[in-house]
């Protein structure tokens, strides 16, 4: 059965629609988590809310601990990359890897930013060979197919792709970036715009991202159920 990773970066704890001052960008990942698991009842979900509690930032000595060797490694170094590890470990356990996150002054909130710090590591998400100038850093988490869901909410409009403030937008071209460079190729996005508009516009943008949602579950769910049928000895 699949396992989902839901990471959720919104500074805001509940949910749009429900709670006050709800966020849309929990609504959207409590959407397709749930979607999910009622199409696969099997699946198991790891839930991790940097927004509500945010990792730490990596500081010098948490760089002198990655960048030392393993087998030179003293005590106090374990300490240190203990977050790292276990957060690592919940990204590498899982088939789907579901982020919400808000758009915070055109790029990813800083909680989320310091999980990405924190989990693109070398030595146990990407490697570094330094006899290979043209092609030096290898993905490791390219072991088996893993989707990434950017489930994503902004306050304006016109930051997609091809939209007027299209350059402006650092959050899910960021986030691809370091994903890939770990080995998550398998992206796909779903906004929602207009909030700080409200009304009929906002209305109609949170209810085409949620058809989105309920399409990527359909889709990937097939894709998943496909694959482990594949996988089943005749």
């Amino acid at each position: 059965m699949t396992h989902i990773l839901q990471l959720d970066a919104s500074a805001r704890p509940g949910l749009a629609g429900i709670d006050e001052h709800g966020s849309l960008s929990r609504r959207l990942t409590q959407r397709f988590v749930s979607g999910w698991q009622a199409r696969q009842p099997g699946a198991t979900v790891t839930h991790r809310d940097v927004g509500g509690t945010p990792p730490s930032f990596i500081d010098q000595r948490w760089i002198q601990a990655a960048f030392t060797p393993p087998e030179r490694r003293e005590p106090w170094m374990a300490e240190v990359l203990a977050e790292s590890d276990r957060l690592i470990d919940e990204l590498t356990a899982a088939d789907v890897v579901v982020i919400g996150a808000p758009l915070y002054n055109f790029g990813m909130p800083a909680a989320l930013k310091a999980w990405v710090d924190l989990v693109v590591r070398m030595g146990r998400t990407v490697d570094f060979d330094p006899s290979r100038p043209d092609d030096p850093f290898t993905p490791l988490l390219a072991d088996r197919p893993r989707h990434a869901i950017i489930l994503s909410s902004r306050g304006g409009a016109g930051f997609e792709p091809g939209g007027a403030l299209a350059h402006m937008n650092h959050l899910e071209p960021g986030l691809a970036t370091a994903l890939e460079f770990i080995g998550i190729t398998r992206i796909h996005r779903v906004s929602i715009e207009h909030q700080e508009e409200g009304g009929e516009r906002l209305a109609a943008s949170l209810a085409a991202a949620e058809r989105r949602v309920d399409g990527l579950i359909a889709q990937l769910s097939e894709l998943y159920q496909a694959s482990r049928e594949a996988t089943v000895p005749a």
